[in-house]
């Protein structure tokens, strides 16, 4: 199994695609630590988990909520070998949308709760990988909305923001860190059937839309588990010799137009 004897911390793995991998890692040979805001869901996913995972409450937006998970990874499991940074959403709620109507709350808190978080969290993988002295895997979400822009249904140009600097950051720290063994990489995907994306599943345009957006597979919504192999495959030893690298699931979506 690609991770027998890894230890992985999950930012945002309640739930969604976060979830659909700890699953997955478990599967793999893999032990996890699931990091989620509520206790309910946090609840739910170990009684899903099972042994081989423990569970965190904590907000990724918070600094010390990585430094926590891995403190927990390594006296649970004795080790930390691998980080899959899924936190992150919407930031419409809080105003987020066209550049000439974002607000600048919804500015700051989509930055903040997408792009931060992912930085807090990174750095405290670093941090620890460094003083280990070890080898290690990042693995962070991006989206498609990052460099795939869709205007018409998906215009949160905050959201974007965060999303593509999520690729610059990655991208740079993984140069700086080969030398240590140290690998990260992202993973981008388009609309998938997830708590963030219930607006736009139960809109009937965007549904119809996505059919020609998305034209893979009959022409569909993503699935949280279409993900799961990919960031499996990025948080083993299967990947040792790649690094810096932005994989797209998305079912076509930068390939096609999609039909208003």
């Amino acid at each position: 199994m690609h991770l027998e004897s890894k230890v992985i911390v999950l930012i945002g793995g309640t739930s969604g695609l976060g979830l659909s991998a700890a699953h997955a890692c478990v599967k793999a040979g893999g032990r996890v630590i699931v990091v989620g805001r509520r206790i309910e869901g946090a609840e739910r996913a170990l009684a899903e988990l099972g042994s081989r995972a423990r569970i965190l409450v904590g907000d990724a937006a918070d600094p010390a909520t990585a430094r926590r998970s891995i403190d927990l990874a390594l006296s649970e499991f004795q080790g930390f070998d691998a980080l899959y940074h899924v936190a992150g959403g919407s930031g419409r709620r809080h105003g987020d949308g066209p550049l000439h109507e974002i607000t600048d709350e919804g500015w700051e808190s989509t930055l903040h709760w997408n792009l931060t978080s992912m930085f807090y969290s990174n750095r405290a993988a670093i941090q620890s990988f460094l003083a280990r002295n070890v080898a290690g895997s990042i693995l962070n979400m991006g989206s498609v909305l990052g460099f795939a822009p869709s205007p018409h249904h998906f215009s949160t140009h905050a959201y974007a923001t965060a999303k593509a600097a999520i690729i610059g950051m990655s991208r740079s720290a993984a140069a700086h860190y080969a030398p240590h063994n140290i690998r990260i990489n992202v993973l981008a995907p388009a609309l998938v059937e997830t708590p963030m994306s219930s607006r736009a599943q139960q809109n009937s345009d965007i549904m119809r839309f996505i059919k020609t957006k998305q034209p893979l597979d009959g022409g569909r919504i993503g699935a949280p588990s279409d993900a799961d192999e990919a960031a499996v495959l990025f948080l083993s030893d299967a990947s040792r010799f790649i690094t810096g690298q932005v994989l797209s699931i998305d079912g076509g979506w930068q390939l096609s137009d999609g039909q208003i």
